[in-house]
């Protein structure tokens, strides 16, 4: 075990099935490999009068003073190390949710594919960015609650409430992304988001992400250690079931995301992360890339140069899942993608407490 490649995760901004928080625009994961010793010399360089048992980016990143530090270590760390680090818009990952479980079936039961070429990502995109405008406010924000606890609770009173909330929008509008339950309140949309194991948790979705880049990046078998927090109980579970997953199967999902299963990732496990320099640094480098989310959205300001952070990323070291207008793009990004098998995939293998 001690030589095989170890990637250290940690992450920030779960807040579970809750994709609506508004304290927590922005949830992430990084995954570096890292040794303890290399963890230990770069914490040595770059915070030589550290006093505390721990490197905390919080408590770092309040004083002006260690900003410069911290960019010279992200830029040291992404220089001369395995890593990717995950941001996705929780907000936009909901609606994308909303196209998947409310929008898609019905289109699907019509025999039309409504992932061809990333269109859900495009009509996702274009509702995260206009809906509170075109389908009114507050009647949009009303139909993502009301679709987020119908995902939760499942019940016909929550799913009544759900179609309910689509006809008080103006539906109208945007017909091909409301009408299904605005108009027909589609059977088989109700069903899937009735469905047990779907759900608006967003750690299935980092993990896929960081996952499938690991995999690029490992030569061999390696494994994962993490941080012994509440949050990343679920992410634990989760990879676990992942290595136990031995099927063979195959999936494109983007221009740059394949996954394939029985996975390189041969293990998993907790560590104090007082006693891994190697965990506190992927703390440090998902706390920049959620600061660096947070000002360039301007929901927070006066903190580190969100440029300067993003900037040090080669291309293939950060995803993101944020609304992008450039339907051309994507569809190129997504074309031939397999997206409706990803998700029918996941959730009969992975999702639920089987």
């Amino acid at each position: 075990m001690g030589s095989m490649e170890c990637f250290r995760i940690d992450e920030s901004g779960y807040t579970g099935f809750d994709l609506l928080n508004r304290e927590q625009r922005f949830q992430g994961a990084t995954a570096i490999a890292i040794g303890d010793d290399d963890a230990a010399r770069l914490i040595r360089e770059h915070f030589p009068r550290l006093q505390a048992p721990e490197l905390k980016y919080r408590v770092l990143s309040r004083r002006h003073g260690n900003r410069g530090r911290l960019l010279a270590l992200q830029r040291d760390l992404l220089s001369d190390f395995k890593s990717v680090t995950y941001v996705c818009d929780k907000r936009f990952l909901l609606v994308l949710m909303f196209v998947d479980y409310a929008v898609e079936p019905f289109y699907y039961e019509r025999g039309v594919n409504f992932y061809a070429d990333g269109q859900n990502y495009s009509l996702a995109s274009l509702l995260t960015m206009v809906g509170a405008t075109v389908l009114g406010s507050p009647a949009f924000d009303q139909l993502l609650a009301a679709f987020q606890r119908a995902v939760k609770e499942k019940t016909p009173v929550a799913l009544n409430d759900l179609v309910a909330a689509a006809r008080r929008t103006n539906w109208r509008e945007l017909p091909e992304a409301l009408g299904p339950l605005a108009v027909y309140a589609a059977p088989e949309c109700i069903t899937a988001i009735a469905t047990p194991g779907v759900s608006t948790d967003a750690a299935m979705v980092v993990l896929q992400s960081l996952i499938s880049r690991m995999e690029l990046m490992s030569d061999g078998p390696y494994r994962v250690e993490h941080d012994q927090s509440k949050n990343l109980l679920t992410y634990h579970n989760l990879i676990q079931r992942f290595i136990d997953h031995k099927q063979v199967v195959e999936f494109r999902q983007s221009e740059i995301a394949t996954l394939k299963f029985p996975l390189k990732l041969a293990s998993v496990t907790q560590v104090d992360s007082t006693s891994s320099q190697a965990v506190q640094l992927a703390d440090v480098m998902i706390g920049l890339a959620i600061d660096a989310a947070n000002g360039l959205t301007g929901l927070r300001s006066g903190g580190i140069d969100p440029e300067a952070v993003l900037s040090q990323y080669a291309e293939n070291q950060f995803i993101h899942l944020v609304p992008s207008i450039d339907f051309d793009e994507q569809r190129r990004f997504r074309q031939g993608n397999q997206a409706a098998e990803v998700i029918d995939y996941f959730a009969a293998n992975f999702s639920g407490s089987g």
